[in-house]
């Protein structure tokens, strides 16, 4: 480029610009803030006289300084226009490139329009070119393709005769020929390979059939169970140029040996009708432990390892029997046997050594993986039905045993004996057996049954004694009432009374290890109150007898008399002279509430008020009466069989000393001592007694009362029972005198 051409090129300065370019807001600020600069040195340079003499020095090096940058600028200005220059007539250079490119893809773009309509003259050539090539192609395949239909036909032949690896290979061949041809006519299709897809999924569905009935087959044919296997595994490593689906039939093979396992032992038609689940449990018993041998004596030896023929055999058997029992129990209700045996069979015997718990299955089993055969809901379902129905038939054999019972009290004659002479009867024992043997008989199955039924069987035993309770109730009544006169009506009461002691006695049998001792308090309570309600009713037959001779006590007849007592010891003699059929310890404490109930009486007549003692020898006479009266009462109780520790006749005697106290101002002494020994005594009582005596001042009687209260508190004696509470002062009721309280 000349010099003249690069002048043009250089930009024009403005007028007044020392540099070239425009001026920028920062570089007027640059020079503001030089020429500050400047003006402060040079006030401070000259600010003293002294300075001034170097003037000139200054002014010729900022000259010379101001020139020096002055060259710098040009310098640094020049090459920079330099850069402008040369990059500017690059720039012109690329510009004719351009420009040429542009003309050649012109011309190129000319010549392609050109090609594409000799292309399209060509295009019919090209196709008779492809045509040509395909029946090229077919004419070479052609002797090959007139064979497949019949090559089809021989394959469906060899599967009809269950020639299985031979009808595989003719398939495989047929389908070679069908991907050459596909390949060499370009994707087409002929029809006379229609036939293969037929024949491919027929081949499979023989396949899967035999591989079904692996069972029989490993024990008549392994060979063809052998082929089939061999058919599919070869199958499974196939591939193919064809756009076909996958043929797995591998694992077609896996479902067929579950399900054919499936159909031979938990078909529809073998599921076991009401009734019959037992027998079809024990036919699994010993069929599926034989199933499991053959499987990995005979099937497992013709299956690859990896299809792991003993953990799929038990894991289907095990699956299969877990839905079939789903189904069942989605069924009808089943019966308490059916229930039962369900629970032992799959908690006890499934899981035993002669099933999946057997020494003789193999760790390739895998049984520790199996989900338990039955749910925590199931097992729930079938605890509950069988306890229902347990309860419903206990509650018919208990009131069947209830009513025999009854009936046999209206007999003409007396209560049967055992050998011993003790009045007996099966009941106790029936009533227990029945209870026991469900609450032993679930034990084989789980603790959790045996608490359900344990506690439903002393819920119903309690129902039963209540029921007992109320049939002795209205067996009392209606004799009493005269509308069932019954001739041993107190022989079936001790009867009765001996069925409770041997219910109390053998009631522990019910008590299962492991259960806490109280869960048989509900029930011991019931047969207390039985006992309680037995004794009443016969010391009531008792108390009807000795009420008309207690009517005449005390009276001046009595004071000279023991024919009174001798009359209630006769009568009460005969009363109780088949207590002795009752066993012990219900015998004492028959024989105890009886002598509490004469003596209570006795103290009843004693507080009416009838005699008043006229003197000191009538009260001699009643005191001596008193101790009379006691002792025939102990010696006739003795006789019975009573233990004299249980008497109460003594209160007589303690009473005869207030009656036989010569000095009435002594009467606080006695007093105090009666509440000693008799703490419910009341004041009603005292006065009564005093009333008896016929000697007592108002005075004295206070101080005899005052001392109830002012004398020093009874000592507490471990069994005390209550006596003057039970006796009613100062008006009688002879029915009140009857002891209501504890009898045990």
């Amino acid at each position: 480029m000349d010099p003249t051409a690069k002048d043009e090129m250089q930009p024009s300065l403005p007028p007044g610009s020392s540099c070239p370019g425009p001026e920028w807001p920062e570089q007027e600020r640059a020079e503001q803030l030089a020429r500050g600069a400047a003006l402060k040195w040079a006030s401070g340079i000259f600010y003293r006289p002294e300075q001034l003499a170097r003037l000139g020095q200054y002014r010729s090096r900022e000259v010379q300084r101001t020139r020096s940058l002055e060259a710098r600028i040009k310098s640094v200005v020049q090459s920079y226009l330099e850069g402008v220059k040369t990059g500017v007539w690059q720039l012109a250079q690329a510009l004719e490139a351009v420009q040429g490119a542009r003309e050649a893809l012109g011309q190129a773009r000319g010549l392609l329009r050109g090609m594409a309509k000799a292309v399209q003259t060509l295009e019919p050539l090209r196709e008779q070119a492809v045509q040509h090539k395909q029946l090229q192609a077919l004419s070479q395949l052609l002797p090959r393709l007139r064979a497949v239909p019949a090559a089809v036909v021989h394959a469906q032949t060899l599967i009809d005769a269950h020639r299985l690896l031979e009808a595989y290979v003719s398939l495989r061949e047929l389908e070679q020929l069908q991907e050459e041809t596909w390949a060499s006519l370009g994707g087409l299709e002929l029809p006379v390979f229609e036939g293969l897809g037929p024949l491919a999924e027929a081949l499979g569905q023989a396949v899967e059939a035999t591989v079904g009935a692996a069972g029989q087959l490993a024990r008549e044919d392994p060979a063809l169970l052998v082929a089939a296997v061999r058919v599919a595994e070869v199958e499974a490593g196939r591939t193919t140029s064809l756009e076909q689906a996958p043929r797995d039939w591998r694992q077609r093979c896996l479902r067929a040996l579950e399900e054919g396992l499936e159909r031979v032992h938990f078909g529809t038609p073998l599921l076991p009708g009401p009734g019959a689940l037992a027998g079809w449990l024990e036919a699994l018993r010993v069929a599926l432990p034989a199933e499991l041998a053959t499987a990995e004596a005979l099937i497992a030896p013709c299956c690859p390892p990896h299809y792991k023929v003993v953990r799929l055999w038990a894991h289907t058997l095990h699956g299969g029997l877990r839905r079939c029992l789903q189904q069942f129990l989605e069924g009808p209700e089943l019966g308490a046997s059916d229930a039962f045996t369900l629970l032992h069979w799959a908690l006890h015997v499934y899981l035993g050594p002669e099933m999946m718990g057997s020494l003789e299955l193999g760790p390739e089993a895998d049984v520790s993986q199996l989900e338990p055969l039955l749910t925590l809901e199931n097992i729930e379902q079938l605890e509950a039905t069988f306890v229902s129905k347990v309860r419903a038939s206990v509650v018919q054999w208990l009131q069947k045993a209830l009513e025999g019972e009854v009936a046999e009290w209206g007999r003409e004659r007396e209560p049967d004996t055992d050998p011993s002479g003790f009045y007996h009867s099966p009941m106790p024992a029936i009533v227990l057996q029945i209870l026991e043997e469900n609450i032993r008989v679930t034990s084989l199955v789980s603790e959790s049954l045996q608490r359900r039924v344990h506690g439903m069987a002393l819920s119903e035993l309690g129902a039963f004694l209540r029921s007992f309770n109320d049939a002795l109730i209205r067996f009392s009544r209606d004799h009493l009432r005269g509308e069932a006169v019954v001739p041993h009506y107190v022989s079936y009461l001790l009867a009765a009374l001996n069925h409770q002691s041997a219910l109390s006695s053998s009631v522990s049998v019910l008590q299962p290890e492991g259960v806490v001792s109280g869960a048989l308090a509900p029930v011991e309570a019931a047969l207390d109150e039985l006992q309680r309600r037995i004794c009443r009713l016969v010391l009531e037959a008792l108390l009807l007898e000795l009420q008309p001779l207690f009517a005449t006590l005390p009276s001046r007849r009595w004071l000279s008399s023991p024919e009174l007592l001798n009359n209630v010891c006769e009568r009460t003699a005969r009363f109780c002279r088949n207590f002795w059929r009752v066993r012990n310890p219900a015998f004492q404490v028959l024989l105890a509430e009886t002598e509490r109930a004469v003596v209570l009486q006795y103290l009843c007549a004693l507080m009416q008020g009838r005699l008043v003692c006229r003197g000191a020898d009538e009260r001699n006479q009643a005191a001596e009466r008193m101790q009379q009266d006691a002792t025939q009462l102990r010696d006739l109780f003795l006789d019975l069989g009573l233990e004299e520790s249980a008497h109460c006749a003594p209160v007589l005697l303690t009473l005869r000393k207030l009656l036989n106290l010569h000095d009435p101002t002594m009467l606080g002494l006695e007093v105090a001592s009666l509440r000693q020994q008799f703490p419910d005594v009341s004041e009603e009582h005292v006065s009564a007694l005093l009333d008896l005596r016929g000697d007592v001042s108002r005075e004295q009687r206070q101080a005899a009362l005052s001392s109830l209260q002012d004398g020093p508190q009874p000592s507490p004696r471990a069994g005390r029972r209550a006596l003057f509470s039970l006796v009613p002062a100062p008006t009688p009721s002879p029915s009140s005198c009857l002891f209501s309280g504890s009898c045990a």
